[in-house]
Formats: structure tokens, sequence, C-alpha cells
């Protein structure tokens, strides 16, 4: 995954969490995933979806705190 698909999927960030997110080794796939939990976890647990694990999970932990910040 390049700084532009992760730019594509959650926008500007900053250089600090652009390097963590990609020193994951994640994908672009699991980057997205991880953004869709972020955007809709009660919807995705209603569905009965598994919760996510590896890198998915790392990469919430990551972007958790900047939804915090987004949100207050």
């Amino acid at each position: 995954m390049t700084a532009d698909d992760v730019t594509a999927i959650l926008g500007p960030i900053d250089e600090v969490l652009m390097a963590e997110i990609l020193s994951t080794d994640a994908t672009r796939d699991e980057l997205a995933q991880a953004w869709v939990w972020l955007q809709s976890d009660e919807a995705l647990i209603n569905e009965g979806r598994p919760l996510p694990s590896g890198r998915v999970a790392v990469l919430i932990d990551l972007l958790s705190p900047d939804m915090d910040d987004l949100e207050g």
C-alpha cells in the first residue's frame, strides 16, 4: 500500500499517522475494512460479522484516537 492509497481512503492525514499506517504492511483492502469498521461498527456487529483481527485490528487502533478528535 502506498501513501496515495492511504490518502484515497482516509483523506489528508498527518505524516506521523501516515508512517504508522504504512509500517503495518497492511493492504489497501485491510485499510478500507478498518475504515468501514470505524464508521459503522455497530451495524457490522448487528450483521453478525466477526470482530476485526490481525492488521485490520491494528489499523483500527491506530485510527481510533483520530476518530475521537474528529467527533469531539
